[in-house]
């Protein structure tokens, strides 16, 4: 089996930031990395889980509505990934998260938390969600990373996935 790309970033050098996770079939996934992964406590479900309500509420409300295909919480719980459509660079997709966590910071409440719109409405923690955008937005803005450090990955028949 191929090692899937994601899987060849080193997690060890992974700092807070956004990277091009991929770029194919005319969409750009980023990762959105909110945490140090492995340092750093993942972020907690509930707050993980009010952040994705709320990013995904204003980016498919952003002048950039048309080309956001996914918004949603990596498995990991230490960042988000965000799916556009078209050539947006790795600015660009910062300047519209900063905005994106400035407007989370002033909201008073979670869009879409009820047993109708919810499939798991009790898990959210708007407070804490909060804390980590308000982190998050101050990373962005003042200690910024978006180059990943590769691993390099032998295959068992001896071709090399990725170099470092």
């Amino acid at each position: 089996m191929e090692v899937i790309q994601s899987f060849t970033i080193d997690h060890t050098h992974l700092k807070p930031g956004i990277y091009v996770s991929r770029e194919d079939k005319g969409f750009t996934t980023f990762d959105l990395r909110i945490t140090e992964p492995n340092r750093e406590p993942a972020v907690a479900a509930a707050a993980m889980h009010s952040l994705e309500h709320l990013m995904a509420t204003w980016f498919r409300n952003s002048e950039a509505k048309d080309d956001v295909v996914y918004v949603g919480p990596m498995g990991c719980l230490t960042g988000m990934y965000v799916i556009m459509l078209g050539g947006y660079t790795v600015e660009q997709m910062r300047q519209l998260t900063m905005r994106c966590l400035q407007w989370v910071l002033e909201q008073a409440e979670v869009p879409a938390t009820t047993p109708e719109t919810c499939g798991n409405c009790l898990l959210h923690d708007l407070p804490m969600c909060q804390w980590e955008a308000r982190r998050y937005l101050g990373r962005l803005r003042d200690d910024f990373h978006s180059e990943y450090t590769k691993l390099r990955v032998v295959l068992d028949d001896g071709r090399v996935f990725a170099d470092a």
